[in-house]
């Protein structure tokens, strides 16, 4: 499969990285050469730098035999141009990507008129992220399957739950929640657990359910949870307006504070039914005046890494308020997710994690496709959505009769809109998407799950 990616930003860089490990021939476009050699020093990639939207330029890229292009530059009306001109060179895929809240409400109309197969908004796509924290903050992390039948909550284990000691067989037994537990961190290691796995205190655990089992289970642990109803936001950023309007519609009320005195009066317009404070996000004094202490979430979404962790850090002193920085820098990662901030959004992940899914789909577009497909375990394991679309060696049989991989498992079975935790009896059968949590990087086919 060849695969033609033009920028090479953040999301160009990750997206590039994690094409790599799907071995499909790639071809770098920039402006600039520096981040060209730069990424070529880590990948196997052929590089051009050029514009984009030049026909010369896409056709020395190999245009004509490429199977997708994806335009992920500063601007969005150059993406959208690039795609064009691929479209009409060739019968190539083409995805880009568009952010300007301008667009927000056009997006299925400049797709449909401009013949594009996939726009995707990585601001807009992180504030749905943090939306749905918001109505669960017990949850570190969600993600969302069969168009939101089932999620899959990541949470820490904390004494006052009295699950330390406890194996999964056990937890099962006395909670009698159908919902499955499917990874575990801790700083020792990473596992998807079997029954016998037993759980500590500390460990970020990951459950698999619908959303009324997955809200029984933190009842029956002893946490209850209800969507926050206000949320201080510090920064006016793109990813601020998308999470303001979707927290308004949720009847949540919203304080942003942002210094820029422009933005502050471009904000009022644009949310005429939230508060705008004109001021320094990172002065203590201003946030516990306007009520950080009593404030029940807390979302840093300044254009700083630095800054948006240090005020979580801070805000944790003096506030019991949910947590939730924004990062775009992916070098650190692994130190950011140690210091216990609540949860960390990543926008480049987001919207490297959709584009994958997509092109996975294209290279399998028959027999049983990619729905939905998240990275997970810090990024060592993969949960995916696959739509079964035929007949195959996997359908008609016991899961307890298949031979499946190791550290796999199938997580749900969605069947005319009812979400089940499967059994070993039960069967996959052809109309259904199946939940699959796995450490096994690169599936694109049911299949694939069996072992080889």
């Amino acid at each position: 499969m060849q695969v033609i990616i033009i920028g090479c930003g953040k999301v160009g860089r990750t997206l590039a990285e994690q094409l790599q490990e799907e071995e499909i021939d790639i071809t770098l476009i920039d402006q600039s050469a520096e981040p060209i050699n730069d990424l070529s020093e880590d990948i196997d990639a052929m590089g051009i730098v050029g514009n984009g939207a030049s026909i010369s330029i896409l056709r020395e890229a190999g245009i004509s035999g490429a199977d997708v292009l994806i335009a992920v530059t500063g601007s969005d009306e150059l993406n959208l141009l690039c795609c064009v001109i691929a479209q009409k060179e060739s019968n190539c895929h083409t995805i880009a990507r568009v952010r300007n809240p301008v667009y927000r409400d056009e997006l299925n109309f400049i797709r449909e008129r401009l013949g594009l197969t996939v726009i995707i908004n990585p601001e807009l796509a992180a504030a749905h992220e943090i939306s749905r924290l918001l109505r669960f903050p017990s949850a570190i992390k969600i993600d969302t399957f069969a168009r939101g039948r089932a999620e899959l909550l990541k949470f820490k284990v904390l004494p006052e739950y009295r699950l330390d000691g406890l194996s999964v067989s056990d937890l099962t037994e006395r909670l009698r929640c159908d919902v499955l537990f499917c990874a575990v961190e801790n700083k020792n290691q990473v596992a998807i657990p079997d029954g016998d796995y037993v759980i500590h205190n500390g460990d970020m655990v990951s459950i698999l359910g619908t959303p009324q089992n997955t809200a029984a289970f933190f009842r029956k642990i002893g946490f209850i949870s209800r969507p926050v109803r206000n949320c201080m936001i510090v920064g006016g950023s793109t990813v601020a307006v998308y999470l303001a309007h979707a927290l308004l519609d949720m009847r949540i009320d919203v304080k942003i504070i942002e210094l820029n005195k422009n933005k502050c009066e471009i904000l009022s317009e644009l949310l005429p039914d939230a508060t705008i404070i004109c001021g320094d996000g990172s002065d203590r004094q201003l946030l516990l005046e306007e009520g950080l202490a009593e404030a029940e979430a807390f979302v840093t979404l300044t254009n700083m890494d630095e800054e948006n962790i240090f005020l979580a850090l801070s805000a944790k002193n003096i506030s019991d308020a949910k947590l939730i920085a924004k990062v775009n820098r992916l070098e650190f990662d692994d130190v950011i997710e140690s210091l216990d901030i609540g949860s960390v959004i990543y926008p480049k992940y987001i919207t490297a994690d959709y584009i994958l899914q997509y092109i996975r789909a294209v290279q399998n577009s028959i027999g049983s496709n990619i729905e939905t497909l998240y990275h997970i375990l810090d990024n060592s394991a993969e949960a995916l959505e696959f739509a079964i679309r035929e007949e195959s060696p996997v359908t008609g049989i016991p899961l307890s009769e298949l031979k499946l991989r190791k550290n796999l498992l199938v997580g749900s079975l969605n069947r005319n809109g009812k979400i089940r935790i499967p059994r070993g009896q039960d069967t996959i059968q052809v109309g259904d998407t199946v939940i699959i949590v796995t450490t096994h990087r690169g599936l694109r086919d049911i299949t694939d799950i069996l072992e080889k």
